[in-house]
């Protein structure tokens, strides 16, 4: 789920146009640069599982200045929180959605002690084909060389990229809840905080992070909107419901707990792309959910903005606003990913859309309308009684106030809007959805 564009001002939140790209490597093209091969994300041996990802997105101007204005001579030095550990950890460097070949002076990892503040002797320098550069054309990834280095499940790290000449906007993906830093000149081996003198909510250039894990190779996909991604939950606080179900896993299973990553993008819809929010769920399924090394199983949350959106005015960040949306459409979506799923032996589950109603006043379209409230109903029986899905687990019912369950439970209304359950309701969210599925007991 996302607000509309004006009406996102007042919580500083602001997307991205998005188009895919083709996944290629341009060596050679300054000197110094790596010559890389341009590895398919889940590949690698059956070890390798993604701790961390996040789904990429092209740098606008409607998102913010810095991104669209891109880096040169910098360093950005993003902080993730991992799921699971391993003895050797990879990173993936993303030029997906650039327009010009992206040279990547160096790379490293190290553990977070505080804010853009290293532990004192954790940062690693990665390489890709033997070199401490590389250089990936527009439409690009590339995976690093395998690091040895222990990683912890449920700790912070820092991956930190110098950016020596002009990027061009930025692959990127904002509403990260998560604030990142970046810096003057090379600083990414730096373990001190000092040079790191500006923040931005979003993670550049990187959508991946992998490790060789000894316990586990299952990686988990939670796929969705806002709500996966985590939206008004505490910035930092790595209170998203992904980061819940992985902390209740790791409890649980200790070091045989598989990987959880979150592939939530704010504003996504199952059916349309748009100018702010990211290509449909249909047209990054592959990329976000399926070509993450080790996936065996994905938690599908979205279609609430393909109700919302379909209220709102045809321009801007809401084209195309898709009006005559129906459930009945919105269900063949669900097909289509399901068939993706399947096609490849990966189980795929489904979350209930959660309440919505009084959040009309926030967003406009139909969030909280009474269309769009029969709409959801509609969708949500369909989820429910289907089987479809490889199993359901009832957010709706789990966040809902249970005296009026077309609304939000006041408890998890923390932001007064309507729409997103915050830290508690994600909390909540995470201990509904049954471990048996994601278990080697299942």
């Amino acid at each position: 789920m996302r607000l509309g564009k004006a009406r996102l001002l007042s919580i500083g939140r602001m997307q991205r146009l998005v188009a895919l790209g083709a996944a290629v490597v341009l060596a050679g093209t300054l000197t110094g640069a790596a010559v890389a091969s341009a590895t398919p994300p889940g590949s690698g041996s059956s070890g390798w599982v993604a701790t961390w990802a996040a789904s990429p997105m092209q740098g606008t101007a409607l998102e913010s200045s810095l991104a669209y204005a891109g880096f040169t001579n910098q360093t950005v030095r993003n902080i993730i929180y991992t799921s699971v550990g391993g003895d050797q950890v990879r990173v993936q460097v993303t030029n997906t959605f650039g327009s010009k070949p992206l040279t990547v002076g160096a790379v490293s990892i190290g553990v977070v002690l505080h804010g853009a503040q290293l532990v004192p002797g954790t940062s690693r320098r990665l390489t890709f084909g033997g070199r401490r550069s590389v250089t990936i054309a527009a439409g690009g990834q590339v995976l690093s060389d395998p690091l040895p280095m222990r990683v912890r499940p449920l700790e912070e790290l820092a991956v930190s990229l110098y950016l020596p000449t002009a990027t061009g906007p930025a692959t990127n993906h904002s509403d990260a809840q998560q604030t990142n830093y970046i810096a003057a000149g090379n600083q990414a081996a730096a373990t001190a905080a000092t040079a790191y003198t500006t923040t931005d909510s979003s993670w550049f250039f990187v959508d991946g992070v992998n490790v060789d894990d000894p316990g586990s190779d299952t990686t988990v996909v939670a796929f969705g909107d806002s709500i996966t991604d985590g939206a008004l939950s505490q910035v930092s606080g790595n209170a998203r419901w992904p980061n819940y179900l992985a902390s209740r896993l790791h409890a649980d299973l200790g070091d045989h707990a598989p990987a959880v990553v979150d592939e939530g993008i704010s504003g996504n819809r199952v059916l349309n792309s748009s100018a702010c929010f990211g290509v449909s769920a249909e047209a990054r399924f592959e990329r976000d959910a399926l070509g993450q090394p080790g996936v065996k199983a994905v938690i599908l949350l979205e279609g609430i903005n393909d109700i919302g959106f379909s209220g709102e005015p045809d321009t801007g960040c809401y084209a195309p606003n898709n009006p005559t949306v129906t459930a009945a459409r919105i269900e063949a979506g669900y097909r289509v990913l399901i068939s993706m799923a399947h096609a490849r032996g990966v189980k795929i589950y489904a979350g209930t859309l959660t309440p919505f109603l009084g959040s009309h006043a926030t967003y406009g379209g139909n969030y909280g309308t009474a269309k769009g409230e029969r709409l959801r109903e509609e969708v949500n029986n369909w989820i429910l009684t289907s089987h479809a899905f490889d199993g359901v687990v009832n957010f709706s019912k789990v966040t809902a106030d249970p005296y009026n369950p077309e609304y939000l439970n006041p408890v998890y209304n923390a932001a007064g809007e309507g729409l997103h359950p915050g830290d508690l309701g994600y909390q909540a969210m995470a201990d509904a959805i049954p471990l048996s599925w994601l278990t080697p007991r299942s």
